[in-house]
C-alpha cells in the first residue's frame, strides 16, 4: 500500500477494462488519479465503485470526459488536473480501438485514419501536454499500454499491430530524450486479457482454448494483472528502469 502516495496520476480508456483496473489500483496505493473517457454518466460510475472497494485510506478518482481523438480535449483535461492537483507525476496511455479485424487489402483510409488517431496519436499529444511539466520537477513516470500485437503482426489486424509497433518506438524514443530530465518512459505489452477490446478472441470457445494451449501459464490475462505491472512501472521502486517495454503474456511468445 501507498506506493503511489500523494502522487497525481491521469490514466486515459479507464471507463473499463484494463484502465480501469490501473485507476483503481493507482488510487489504493494512494495516488489522486484523474480517469477519462468519453462518457460523464459512466466515469462517475467508476469513480464511485471503486471508492466504495477502496475505502477512505487511499487515494481517489476524478473523473474528466475527455475524447482522446481530439487535441482539444486532451489540453482541457491537462489544464484542468493541473488547475485542480497542481502536477501531473504519472500518466497512463491506455486509450485504445481496433476497428479492423480484417485482411490488409480490405483496409480502407478512413479506418486507418482513426487506428492512427487514436491508437498512436492520443499518446503523442497527451505527452507533448504533460512531459514538460514533469522535466520541470524533474521527475515523471509515463507508462503506454502497447500489445505483444505490436512485437509480432495479428493476423488481420494489421492497423492494431502497426499501432502499438510504433507505440513501442514512441516509448523508446521519449526514453531516450526525457531520461537526462528525470523523466522515466516504459510499455507494457499485454497479451490477451479479458477486456471488451479483446472479446473477439476470448469469446469463441475454441480460439481462446487454442490460445491457452499455447501458452506456459493456463488462464486468460485479467485487468488487475496488467495494473499490478503499471503500478511498479509508475513508481519510485522503477527508478532504474526506462525505454522497455515489459511482456505480460503467460508467455505467449515464448518459442
Amino acid at each position: 500500500m501507498n506506493m503511489l502516495k500523494d502522487k497525481v496520476a491521469v490514466v486515459t480508456g479507464a471507463s473499463r477494462g484494463i484502465g480501469r483496473a490501473i485507476a483503481e489500483q493507482f488510487a489504493r496505493e494512494g495516488a489522486t488519479v484523474v480517469i477519462c473517457g468519453r462518457k460523464q454518466e459512466t466515469l462517475e460510475q467508476v469513480a464511485s465503485e471503486a471508492a466504495a472497494r477502496i475505502g477512505d485510506c487511499a487515494g481517489s478518482i476524478h473523473p474528466i470526459v475527455c475524447h482522446v481523438g481530439r487535441a482539444a480535449d486532451i489540453q482541457r483535461l491537462v489544464e484542468t488536473t493541473h488547475r485542480q492537483f497542481g502536477r501531473i507525476d504519472i500518466l497512463v496511455n491506455n486509450a485504445a480501438t481496433n476497428i479492423a479485424q480484417e485482411p490488409v487489402l480490405q483496409v480502407d483510409e478512413a479506418r486507418f485514419d482513426k487506428m492512427i488517431e487514436v491508437n498512436l496519436k492520443s499518446a503523442f499529444r497527451f505527452i507533448q501536454a504533460v512531459a514538460p511539466g514533469m522535466c520541470e520537477r524533474g521527475s515523471g513516470s509515463i507508462v503506454n499500454i502497447a500489445s505483444i500485437a505490436g512485437l509480432r503482426p495479428q493476423y488481420q489486424g494489421m492497423l492494431y499491430s502497426m499501432t502499438k509497433a510504433a507505440l513501442i518506438m514512441m516509448t523508446q524514443s521519449y526514453a531516450l530524450e526525457l531520461g537526462p530530465r528525470g523523466v522515466r518512459v516504459n510499455a507494457i505489452a499485454p497479451g490477451l486479457v479479458q477486456t471488451v477490446l479483446s472479446e473477439y478472441f476470448w469469446k469463441d470457445e475454441q480460439k481462446l482454448r487454442q490460445i491457452i494451449e499455447e501458452q506456459p501459464v493456463k488462464h486468460l490475462g485479467q485487468p488487475a494483472e496488467i495494473a499490478e505491472i503499471a503500478v511498479m512501472l509508475a513508481s519510485d521502486r522503477a527508478s532504474y528502469l526506462t525505454g522497455q517495454t515489459l511482456v505480460v503474456d503467460g508467455g505467449r511468445l515464448l518459442p
